[in-house]
């Protein structure tokens, strides 16, 4: 099997070309036709979504060869960058609308993504936690989050609109840790949680 075989199948087993609910759950909180950063984009699956829905997206990875058909656009942003390479995060005194990470953990950068959520903004975050490595990889403690990590993370410079831990059952189980969080300025900062 090819590389981009196993790339393909390995994407296919964990969904990854599809948008994630909780994304598109909470995208409508980010105001309209705001700016979005998805921060290890990837495929751009959530940037897309994004372009559709009329934000501006920036897009960040390591690799954009397969966001690159959007290179063009007035309204996409990318910047190539090894988020894991020991240097400052590149965006570190940008704000954000709307911050989306999914299916990404470096916890060297993990305050300073935080820190582009605007203050009437939102970050949408989900990905693999403490309990996952029974259904595959990832299986390193490294990228896998800890009980509440994400809520210690964000509080207290975000409101939190809704929290889940747990297991994401189906066709290929998952432990997984999301958030949505919002700015103090945000019209959902005086609302009770949606869920914890």
């Amino acid at each position: 099997m090819s590389d981009d075989a196993k790339h393909e199948d390995l994407a296919h087993k964990h969904g990854l070309h599809e948008t994630s609910q909780w994304v598109r759950r909470f995208l409508p909180g980010v105001a309209k036709g705001g700016s979005i950063l998805d921060v290890a984009c990837g495929a751009g699956r959530h940037m897309r979504l994004a372009l559709e829905l009329g934000y501006t997206v920036t897009g960040i990875d390591k690799d954009l060869s397969q966001v690159e058909d959007l290179a063009a656009r007035k309204d996409v942003g990318l910047i190539e960058a090894d988020l894991e390479s020991g240097r400052a995060f590149p965006l570190k005194d940008m704000a954000y609308d709307g911050v989306i990470v999914t299916n990404y953990l470096w916890r060297p950068i993990l305050a300073d993504i935080i820190g582009c959520v605007a203050d009437d903004g939102v970050l949408i975050y989900e990905t693999f936690a403490a309990g996952h490595e029974r259904h595959g990889k990832p299986c390193n403690p490294d990228f896998l989050l800890a009980n509440n990590e994400l809520l210690e993370a964000v509080l207290p410079r975000l409101c939190v609109v809704a929290y889940e831990h747990g297991l994401r059952g189906g066709k290929h189980p998952k432990i997984v840790q999301r958030i949505a969080a919002c700015g103090r300025e945000h019209p959902w900062a005086g609302e009770a949680p949606v869920s914890i």
